[in-house]
């Protein structure tokens, strides 16, 4: 009997050169820019996914595009949506639902439930997070021919090492460069036996 394929939590996210997410006020201006045919190739990662993980300003930030008009930024319906919050709103957005679970019990769950791969939107904090319990299984991460200075980081600073092996890079002609990799897991200690006494 085949093994079931667990469902991975993907970071699909674009930085600057210089690694950041956002500008210090969550501002993302520097990413309009014209985009080849097949957006680096989103509408295929879209296909490959049915959930998505948002946390708390990245869902804010969402709605406050909704509110604008911005196209693509509304909260997809065809898409299950969780978010993440110590302090929930009373009235979530239609189909986002706020999760109150441990990370770990939560990925668990999520994982074992039959779907599509899960998008780990972010922001940082909320990549850390998962990134620190050992939920985050690949990072895609398209790196934009600009340097900010300052802002958000990709993931939030903590006392960390987490080696990575690079599956693919690809270049684009306007200088993106697409860098996918997978989250190296540490292996498992094997238990020491005891000594033979002779």
């Amino acid at each position: 009997m085949p093994q079931k394929t667990l469902r991975k939590i993907i970071t699909y996210i674009a930085t600057s050169a210089d690694g950041y997410i956002a500008r210090p006020d969550g501002n993302v201006d520097w990413l309009n820019r014209p985009r080849p045919a097949g957006n680096y190739g989103m509408a295929a990662f879209y296909r490959s996914i049915d959930t998505i993980l948002w946390g708390r300003k990245t869902y804010d930030l969402a709605l406050e595009f909704e509110k604008q008009g911005i196209e693509g930024a509304a909260f997809d319906p065809k898409i299950q949506h969780y978010a993440f919050s110590h302090h929930p709103p009373r009235t979530p957005a239609r189909g986002v639902e706020f999760v109150r679970d441990s990370i770990p019990a939560f990925a668990k769950r999520l994982r074992a439930a039959p779907g599509k791969d899960i998008w780990m939107m972010g922001g940082a904090g909320l990549i850390g997070s998962f990134l620190d319990c050992g939920e985050i299984d690949e990072f895609i991460l398209h790196v934009i021919p600009i340097l900010i200075g300052e802002g958000i980081p990709l993931v939030a600073p903590r006392h960390r090492e987490v080696p990575l092996s690079l599956r693919s890079s690809r270049r684009f002609a306007d200088g993106v460069v697409r860098l996918h990799y997978s989250v190296d897991r540490p292996p498992v200690k094997e238990r020491k036996r005891p000594a033979r006494r002779a």
